[in-house]
């Protein structure tokens, strides 16, 4: 029986056999896509030349490419665990022609690696073809089904309808009918009685291992659809259920890609995969998601709660509660399993080895942190119980239930179980209804309207911008887009020296300018590896040649930040240790932050040599060495690090100053003396073992050397001029200890004073003790007083405040236990019709509530109305 590497390494060996370039899998986390946050699918990192946008390096390509699925048009998260067959985190084997060999290739090769490679048995394979749409104008996919029958009967080459069998990349895009490949895993007996044929689609026993998708229409914005100019093959076949159908297995999580990491969840756990439905749900449920969690967090992406961050942080709580709930995991525990990971995948993706102390620092502590969310939810939901339960009631409220799972991530599966087990159960319609207002609001808020693009002239752009700061170009294409009850548009030019937002840094703004018009550029993105330009309004002759000019005191600005991030990161490798590793960065013209690996936080002694490490390297004024187009393994030697969760091309280009040694495709100052001035404004953690510094550099950091220096200025305007500003203050911090302490001994004897004088002043009405207060007396006072009198008369006894601080009137009453349980007096209820004569309203418990208001000359009105109800 095959492997799982080696039935990895046969995808690859065959088609490399076909003439296809065999290239690494692109990181599972995308930066620089806005349309992405996750590869979602083999052909994301093939997307721009699928668009035209960029040049065909290679005709034929094939990989394995690591993708996940969560959000958006393949949300396949809730099925995960509770099936055999969906994943989070999954592997797709594919190969891609552009412009090459197309249908009769793309069936022949898969047929022949499927049958004559893996020995699959032929009677279990079925494949469908595109039946075709008479809404779309399209007839039969009859090309395919003809190479089709060269292998099969045509009774196991099914008709498949537009959801199934015609692929889209998008609301718009390339576009076509796609093959499909499935495989009958049901026993003998079972496929005797009754034809897989039937089943294709309907029972998972029969499944889709492998998709040939054949691009030959491209869908315009008013859904029409028009010939593709160069088709493209694009092929995706699952990983894991190849191995489950090589391997003789009915479940993916059978596999040795998944067993490992089950076995070790048993050890770990005490559970025993089999035993039983919840347990195995839980221990699939792990298993998949510990690859999700350790991918992404090698491909820079931390968990947090924001964006791709959250998604992951989603997971990953996901997995902790089923070990919580089901595994009685109530400590952290999935970072432990890391080691079984890295024994099933290691060796084909080596930056899990490389990585591993990060994965496991950053796991345990989202765990440890997660658990105590879990706790405090628990308790919260204690509370909800008791409520509801006083009320009589068996239901929980439904808005509650989705407080508890939007505010504190408390699942509601998880709410279910407890509620069970105090004989009530959740409004699971208004739980619905609010998990729906949320998605309708994420919705709106990201709904994008695309015009189709209006081309004017063929053409790709070419940048010039680490050259020139402006240059003659034409528009080639534009279209309008509407976001959010806004309009602009994006336009892209033939030349340009505008930099498109990558890498962590920011694009450019400028102006387009043609005779007296000057159209601003308010931003440059880039979508699909074009560079966008943003603009509210397109010029008035869009034929015309223009001159593109970028705003330079903002592209200076942002090269200075730049440029410091490259001698920061030498600074933090050369002052903390070679374990420092960039994790992520941002660069503006106004700040620059910087994340890097580091396991504790920097001491104001390391963060000052920082300082002066890069700044030495400012004032030695070392000139920027730019090499492009240098080979990725010559530019390795060179010294450049490469990161991980980046694509790198074949070449790239290396930025050097002195010793600091980058791969960069930004924009940079020509020498260091040009960033004048640095200084670290902050640092902090942004998850286990990764730190934050952002810095400021330039004319930002001038003002923020004249603030500081105007806020010590008027410091020491304050304190006299004193000549020793430190010592000063140190001798005013002590003095005003000295005299907040005499005044808080003061207070303390004035409140003894006061509370001698209420109780002497005691009156009886109706038999009861009321103690009164009026006259002007801080509020947290007439509290603290309150209380004192209750606890020396605990019984038949009525404190009642009618006081006035700082202009504010303050009705309190405090009632003795007795008055409120067998007198039927409420303090809350006093209070509140008393505030009326002081224009004001309040409340509280029935033994003690207050109220505030406006008109200080109505407390005595309200004091006697008051006291006219005690009885």
């Amino acid at each position: 029986m095959m492997t799982s590497k080696e039935i990895r390494e046969s995808f690859k060996s065959f088609f490399a056999s076909k003439g296809h370039q065999i290239v690494a899998s692109a990181p599972m986390v995308i930066k620089g896509d806005p349309t992405l946050m996750f590869t979602n699918a083999g052909m994301n990192q093939f997307k721009d030349i699928i668009l035209g946008n960029a040049p065909i390096k290679y005709p034929r390509v094939a990989d394995s490419q690591k993708c996940l699925r969560v959000s958006g048009k393949h949300n396949d998260l809730e099925e995960v665990g509770h099936d055999t067959y969906h994943h989070t985190m999954f592997e797709m084997l594919g190969n891609w022609s552009f412009g090459d060999y197309f249908k009769k290739e793309a069936i022949e090769w898969a047929w022949e690696y499927l049958t004559e490679v893996l020995k699959l048995d032929k009677d279990r394979l079925y494949v469908t073809v595109f039946e075709g749409s008479s809404e779309e104008g399209l007839s039969r996919d009859n090309e395919a089904a003809g190479y089709w029958e060269k292998y099969l009967s045509k009774d196991r080459i099914l008709n498949g309808n537009k959801k199934d069998n015609f692929w889209e990349m998008g609301d718009t895009g390339p576009c076509g009918p796609c093959s499909e490949i499935h495989i009958d895993i049901r026993s003998d007996e079972e496929r005797a009685k009754i034809d897989g044929a039937t089943l294709v689609n309907i029972d998972p026993d029969v499944i889709e291992i492998w998709n040939l998708v054949f691009m030959q229409y491209n869908r315009k914005a008013d859904k029409s659809l028009e010939p593709l100019p160069a088709r493209v093959i694009d092929t995706g076949m699952g990983f894991e259920r190849l191995c489950m159908a090589v391997q003789g297995k009915v479940s993916n999580y059978d596999t040795d890609v998944f067993q490992t990491i089950i076995k070790a969840i048993g050890e770990l756990t005490g559970y025993q995969y089999g035993q039983g439905n919840k347990v195995d749900i839980a221990m699939r449920v792990i298993a998949d998601h510990i690859r999700t969690i350790a991918f992404s967090i090698t491909d820079g992406q931390l968990p947090s709660n924001a964006k791709a961050g959250y998604v992951i942080r989603r997971i990953l709580r996901r997995a902790v509660r089923y070990g919580y709930t089901f595994l009685g995991q109530h400590k952290s525990f999935m970072y432990k399993l890391i080691p079984a990971l890295i024994e099933t995948m290691g060796e084909a993706y080596p930056e899990l080895v490389q990585q591993r102390t990060l994965i496991e620092k950053v796991m345990k502590e989202e765990e440890e942190s997660f658990l105590r969310t879990l706790e405090i939810g628990i308790k919260l939901l204690d509370k909800q119980i008791a409520e509801s339960k006083t009320k009589n009631s068996t239901i929980l409220n439904g808005s509650d239930a989705f407080t508890l799972y939007d505010t504190y991530g408390f699942p509601l599966d998880l709410t279910e179980l407890i509620l069970r087990e105090n004989g009530m159960t959740v409004d699971q319609k208004g739980f619905d209804a609010e998990m729906q207002k949320q998605k309708d609001r994420a919705r709106n808020a990201a709904a994008v309207e695309t015009e189709d693009w209006v081309v004017l002239k063929e053409g790709n752009t070419e940048f010039l911008g680490y050259d020139f700061t402006e240059c003659e170009t034409e528009i080639l294409r534009y279209r309008k887009v509407k976001q959010k009850n806004s309009e602009f548009y994006q336009i892209v030019l033939s030349q340009t020296p505008f930099y498109a937002e990558m890498g962590g840094q920011v694009g450019d703004s400028g102006w387009l300018i043609h005779d007296d018009e000057k159209i601003e550029i308010t931003d440059t993105k880039r979508e699909n590896n074009l560079a966008v330009h943003l603009s509210k309004k397109l010029p008035q002759d869009i034929t015309a040649t223009f001159t593109a000019r970028i705003n330079t005191s903002n592209r200076t600005a942002t090269e200075c930040n730049h440029t410091a991030t490259h001698l920061l990161h030498e600074a933090l490798r050369e002052i903390l240790g070679t374990h420092v590793e960039q994790k992520g960065s941002f660069v503006s013209p106004s700040v620059l932050r910087f994340d890097f690996s580091h396991y504790q936080k920097l001491t104001d002694e390391e963060i000052r040599k920082v300082e002066r490490f890069v700044t030495a390297k400012v004032r030695a004024d070392i000139a920027r060495v730019e090499n492009r187009h240098v080979p990725i393994e010559e530019a390795k030697m060179m010294g450049a690090m490469a990161l991980f969760g980046e694509k790198y091309g074949d070449d790239v280009r290396v930025i050097s100053f002195g010793d600091s040694v980058e791969l960069c495709g930004g924009t940079h100052i020509s020498s260091t003396g040009r960033i004048g001035s640095f200084r670290i404004i902050n640092e902090s953690s942004i998850a286990a073992g990764i730190r934050r510094i952002e810095a400021i550099t330039a004319e930002v950091c001038e003002d923020y050397f004249y603030t500081q220096q105007d806020i010590l200025t008027e410091m020491k305007s304050l304190l006299n001029n004193a000549p020793n500003l430190a010592q000063t203050l140190r001798k005013f911090f002590e003095e005003n200890s000295d005299l907040k302490k005499q005044m808080e001994e003061y207070v303390k004897e004035k409140k003894v004073q006061i509370k001698e004088l209420i109780i002497k002043k005691k009156q009886i009405v109706n038999g009861i003790d009321v103690f009164v207060l009026t006259n002007s007396v801080p509020a947290e006072i007439v509290k603290d007083l309150a209380f004192q009198i209750k606890g020396q008369f605990p019984a038949n006894s009525v404190f009642i405040g009618a006081t006035d601080a700082e202009n504010k009137p303050l009705l309190t009453v405090m009632l003795s236990d007795d008055l409120v349980k067998d007198h039927s007096l409420n303090a809350s209820q006093l209070v509140r019709d008393a505030a009326k004569h002081i224009q004001g309203g309040g409340g509280g418990q029935p033994h003690f509530a207050t109220a505030g208001g406006k008109n200080s000359e109505g407390l005595s009105n309200a004091l006697n109305e008051i006291i006219s109800k005690i009885k």
